[in-house]
């Protein structure tokens, strides 16, 4: 049973699922590469069951622990803490800023099967990496809600799957599982599943990026069902990863 949340990385996903976490009843471990002493402010403003920690502590401490850092920094996840865990890559590859991995350019494995090489000892699964920060926070339902949205998640440990599955149902979302890490393509950049079907259309006349972050971040998320989900990772089509940008929606 999942009762401590590890974090390594405090950006927008991890902050969001932190703040998930602790609504949720459970204990949260976050750290990031900079050290405790600069997540002060957002372990306060979790109240009394987080705490801020370094990064091996971080992976000790979680019963599931969330990889929530640029893909290009995958290398520093600390490979002896985080064995035997249930290890969550909410991780995605963008070339320009992550540097060029030729592996994943060719599509020979996918980012999370590169992660899982990283971490041998342990089981990744690929979950929270196909829905923007705003709307992780904005869709969350308690269970048996007609309006709960789904993710998608991947990884070649049905245990681990299963326990991820239950922490998804925990922090507000049906799951849906695509499979092995090896079809987690399916969900990534560029894809119909990402980002994209938990947002409302788009207004016309947003006249420069000012506008369009004001609606990215005020606009309603879109309730995206489970046989939603199904349907858009079934009919997915690969996408040259060289293709991805970094964008918000």
């Amino acid at each position: 049973m999942t009762t401590t949340l590890g974090l390594i990385g405090a950006g927008r996903i991890g902050s969001t699922l932190g703040g998930l976490a602790i609504a949720a009843g459970l204990e949260v471990v976050v750290s990031n590469s900079r050290g405790p002493q600069t997540l002060s402010e957002l372990v306060r403003s979790w109240g009394g069951r987080a705490h801020a920690a370094d990064v091996r502590e971080a992976a000790l401490a979680g019963d599931i622990v969330v990889a929530t850092v640029p893909l290009g920094s995958h290398t520093t996840l600390p490979v002896p803490e985080l064995t035997g865990k249930t290890v969550i890559d909410t991780m995605n590859y963008y070339p320009e800023r992550d540097r060029p991995i030729a592996e994943l350019d060719r599509s020979e494995l996918t980012s999370s099967e590169l992660v899982q090489r990283r971490l041998p000892g342990s089981k990744v699964v690929k979950a929270f990496n196909n829905i923007d920060f705003r709307r992780l926070e904005l869709l969350a339902r308690p269970a048996g809600s007609a309006d709960r949205s789904a993710l998608p998640l991947a990884g070649d440990d049905d245990g681990a799957k299963a326990e991820v599955r239950r922490l998804l149902d925990l922090l507000g979302y049906d799951a849906v599982d695509v499979g092995p890490l090896a079809e987690s393509w399916r969900f990534e950049p560029n894809t119909s599943a990402y980002v994209r079907p938990y947002l409302p259309p788009r207004p016309p006349g947003l006249s420069g990026a000012e506008d369009a972050m004001r609606w990215f971040m005020e606009c309603p998320g879109a309730v995206l069902p489970a046989d939603r989900v199904e349907a858009l990772v079934r009919t997915a089509t690969r996408q040259r990863p060289a293709a991805a940008r970094e964008r918000l929606g």
